[in-house]
């Protein structure tokens, strides 16, 4: 009987054990022990993502904008469109659960249609203990700033990273300004700390919103009265600054303000009715701008067409530009707009020589002879593109250009003395006619930039396009808009190819 107690009490403390056991072992089970956890996080298309220096917008492969993800204060990105950056292909095996960045994706990138009505909002994603990240042939792992391992999103079909993870990845230090929304990737010498995820950085930079007051302020307006085109952090030489740019009924301005400082770096009031309010009756005023200008060319205000009459703010100095035009001759006038003084002007026409200067200027063919002679050529071996008598800096000058063979040439000469002021051999606009047929048209490299920029003709605005000869290489300099972002492209006039392309959102 009591071999019989013995024998049960022993197997209830076992069982005792063993329940016991279990608990623990329950209790002592991670959290993640499942391949996943749906959590609530929000989706943040308000954050502002710069690397080295450009702010960046991200695509999915169907060319869908996506968006930062914020998840217990921490930022995540997409990882294949970092990929992208890092210009790594982005492979992703479904049996292994395993997103493998390598090679090289010989610098295509996804075309993508902004999403401007995006907003701030709760989403549900999935927390992905089981997936697996390899870059170049070793997995990675990653952890947060305190050392605790941090584990990839899912969610409508992208994988997003840790925002740390992403400047381990590729090598880039993080800076984080958690009161302007702002993550800095860049390299160690460019940026002033060295690491963050979740906490504020406050104070690298003073914000979009302190840009706008600083801009407003010194314009003398309210938000009130203007409306904002936009507000973009960019890097501007050694330094970072804000562009910022709104309009008024009849007037545009334009600023860059240093990001760290406030420090206002420049400033234009492209407005055509615009005078300043704290300068109000300081100036002599347009209708005097035109008499001035009117009475230096010698002519009446019958005789010629207005083109327009600014009061710009340049160098320091608030100034009148003047441009009108009697038959073939265009004139342009850069006037004080305290002193009535003329700062500059400029008669561009072939043949024009001011009344009474001519007997003093030597002639158009003499100006030919002197560059010739300079560069060594004679004129049955060259093919002149223009030949112009220009004012600048209070004298008068030629502006000649030719070309030999493939070398243009440019020359600047005193129009008085006959001294040459300056030469190159770098044409800024002339297409020789042996190169003409091998060069794609402008149209055509309108079609390969807007097909890069995955947009139609009618979705751009402010179109810009310059051909230019670069390192003995003619190219296509094209610039537009569409909504918040601005494209700039360089393409290869002969080959179409695209040598640089840079889409920023402004």
């Amino acid at each position: 009987m009591n071999i019989m107690k013995k024998s049960m009490r022993k197997k209830s403390l076992m069982a005792l054990a063993l329940a016991v056991a279990l608990m623990v072992g329950m209790f002592c089970l991670p959290a993640y022990a499942a391949s996943s956890q749906s959590v609530t996080a929000q989706l943040s298309p308000h954050y502002t993502i710069v690397v080295d220096g450009v702010e960046r917008t991200f695509y999915n492969v169907a060319g869908e904008e996506v968006h930062p993800i914020v998840y217990q204060g921490t930022t995540y990105l997409p990882l294949r469109a970092i990929g992208e950056l890092m210009d790594k292909n982005v492979n992703w095996d479904q049996s292994t659960k395993t997103a493998t960045l390598y090679g090289s994706r010989g610098g295509s990138v996804t075309k993508g249609t902004p999403d401007p009505d995006a907003v701030k909002q709760s989403i549900t994603a999935s927390l992905r203990y089981d997936f697996t990240i390899v870059v170049d042939g070793v997995e990675r792992t990653f952890t947060d700033v305190n050392g605790n391992t941090v584990y990839p999103l899912l969610y409508n079909g992208s994988t997003y990273l840790p925002l740390r993870a992403i400047g381990n990845l590729m090598g880039k230090t993080v800076v984080w300004d958690g009161k302007t929304c702002t993550a800095t990737l860049g390299d160690d010498d460019d940026l002033l700390v060295t690491d963050a995820d979740s906490f504020e950085q406050s104070g690298v930079y003073i914000g979009k919103a302190r840009a706008q007051e600083i801009a407003l302020s010194h314009a003398g307006l309210t938000a009130g009265q203007v409306t904002f085109v936009y507000v973009a952090l960019k890097s501007s030489g050694s330094q970072y600054v804000y562009e910022v740019e709104f309009y008024t009924s009849s007037k545009e301005y334009d600023y860059q303000i240093n990001a760290s400082t406030g420090a206002i770096v420049s400033y234009d009031y492209d407005a055509e009715h615009y005078t300043p309010s704290a300068s109000d009756g300081s100036y002599i005023g347009k209708a005097r701008a035109k008499e001035i200008a009117l009475d230096h060319a010698g002519l009446t205000a019958g005789q010629v067409t207005f083109v327009y009459v600014e009061l710009d703010y340049d160098n320091g100095n608030w100034e009148y530009e003047v441009e009108f035009y009697r038959n073939s001759t265009e004139y342009d006038y850069e006037i004080d707009a305290t002193t009535g003084a003329i700062l500059s002007w400029d008669h561009d026409a072939e043949h024009y020589v001011p009344a009474g200067e001519s007997g003093s200027l030597i002639s158009e063919s003499k100006a030919k002879e002197i560059a010739l002679d300079h560069a060594g050529l004679t004129a049955g071996q060259v093919r002149f593109v223009h030949v112009e008598l220009e004012y600048d800096d209070g004298r008068w000058e030629y502006e000649v250009e030719f070309y030999s063979g493939n070398t243009e040439y440019d020359y600047e000469i005193n129009a008085t003395t006959g001294k040459i002021l300056s030469y190159d051999h770098d044409a800024e606009y002339y297409v020789s006619s042996n190169q003409g047929g091998s060069l794609i048209s402008e149209s055509e490299a309108k079609e390969i930039a807007l097909e890069r920029a995955g947009l139609k003709d009618n979705q751009i605005k402010s179109y810009k396009s310059e051909l230019e000869l670069d390192d003995g290489r003619w190219e296509y300099e094209i610039e537009f808009r569409s909504g918040k972002y601005e494209y700039e492209l360089t393409i290869d006039a002969s080959t179409g190819a695209i040598l640089s392309y840079d889409k920023e959102w402004d």
